[in-house]
């Protein structure tokens, strides 16, 4: 399918330059239709009838399918949740912390995360600390200051797999080892990863592992899920509860949990959202694999940094190409960036703000088109003369 083609399907990029993939991604018309279709079958046969009970069980079998097959793991370790907040919260709680305990947390971690942490200390009374992994986005090794920073009693390491700041991409599988080999599990906030990069979580041995549909999938919001690896699901206590992730008899007495990471799931959700995502992750193989998805992604986010690059009044944070979709960059002439962001909005050009550390961030997907970016940074150009 060729990108002209492939766009048409994006009902949002008919009248805008966007480049906030790392905040929402448009859903495509396939999506709607689905979420339409579903919505209008459960009203049809009932909400609450035999027939759509055993509807949504298939959704959601199919769902963790899609989901698995995408990250490289078995279904039964997925867990479908909200949003990305939802399944880290599932892991931070679930652990069965001590008083004195350590968790570990980077510098560059959403604040939504960094208040859950600051919560946990403040209930179980544990030690948090911070490694300083924002000093190395262009030079340093960030699993030599992870490994640095573990201690004996670090029980948990929580870290995005993308920085969903500066879109540094952290080398997981080589941080879980080091972690693994003092006794720490690790926790991925997958928000900005799930949807770029190949994945198979299984190698990478991480333990737990949250994300989302509505970004780089361009999945409907109100969707994401829970990774939780088979060595790690033993020793995590589900928190939430609900009917989905238990067992009872024939009496409805509770017998325990189901087998695998849906005892993390709880009760009704907006279940017409599964066949959306579904559908959004379809239609992004009808473009390519992900590997070449990513080859694009790479390609399209070099070409944004070095255009950027040329502009006098305009600082990349990065001083080498993107590893990823995210390029953020800084005004050094004194223009307040939420002013720029405004202006952009203004002209049909959405990007954002992110306030630590101070920059622009604009996303690039396998779909942008380098005259969307010309336009976006020709329009900077324009801001600044």
């Amino acid at each position: 399918m060729t990108k002209d083609n492939h766009r048409q399907k994006f009902p949002a990029l008919a009248n805008k330059a966007y480049f906030n993939y790392g905040g929402q991604g448009p859903l495509p018309e396939p999506a709607l239709e689905a979420i339409y279709e579903a919505y209008k079958r459960v009203q049809l046969g009932g909400p609450f009838s035999g027939e759509v009970g055993a509807w949504v069980v298939q959704e959601a079998m199919l769902t963790r399918r899609a989901i698995a097959s995408e990250l490289t793991v078995p279904p039964e370790t997925i867990a479908l949740t909200e949003d990305v907040t939802v399944g880290c919260n599932i892991a931070l709680w679930g652990i069965d912390w001590k008083a004195g305990d350590h968790l570990l947390l980077s510098d560059c971690e959403h604040p939504g995360i960094v208040a859950s942490v600051m919560e946990l200390q403040r209930r179980f009374n544990i030690e948090v600390s911070i490694c300083p992994l924002a000093a190395t986005l262009n030079e340093g090794d960030p699993v030599a200051v992870i490994a640095n920073s573990l201690r004996p009693n670090t029980r948990l390491l929580v870290i995005s797999h993308i920085l969903w700041n500066t879109g540094q991409v952290l080398p997981l599988a080589e941080i879980v080892k080091v972690c693994h080999q003092t006794g720490a599990k690790v926790l991925v906030d997958a928000a900005q990863s799930v949807g770029v990069l190949p994945l198979n979580l299984i190698e990478s041995g991480v333990d737990f592992y949250a994300f989302t549909g509505h970004k780089w999938w361009c999945g409907p919001e109100g969707l994401g899920g829970l990774y939780v690896s088979a060595e790690a699901l033993a020793d995590l206590h589900p928190v939430f509860i609900g009917w989905r992730g238990i067992v009872t008899d024939a009496n409805a007495k509770v017998l325990g949990w189901k087998s695998g990471s849906q005892r993390y799931e709880i009760a009704t959700s907006a279940y017409p959202l599964y066949g959306g995502l579904r559908s959004a992750i379809a239609l992004q193989h009808e473009w390519g694999t992900i590997e070449e998805r990513y080859a694009e992604i790479c390609r399209l986010s070099k070409y944004l940094w070095e255009r950027l690059s040329e502009l006098p009044d305009v600082e990349c944070l990065r001083t080498s190409a993107p590893e990823a979709g995210l390029v953020s960059f800084r005004l050094t002439n004194g223009m307040p960036h939420k002013k720029l962001v405004d202006l952009l909005e203004k002209q049909g050009i959405m990007v954002r703000t992110i306030l630590n550390p101070d920059c622009v961030r604009a996303c690039v997907h396998y779909f942008t088109t380098e005259a969307e970016i010309d336009k976006f940074v020709g329009a900077i150009a324009n801001q600044l003369v």
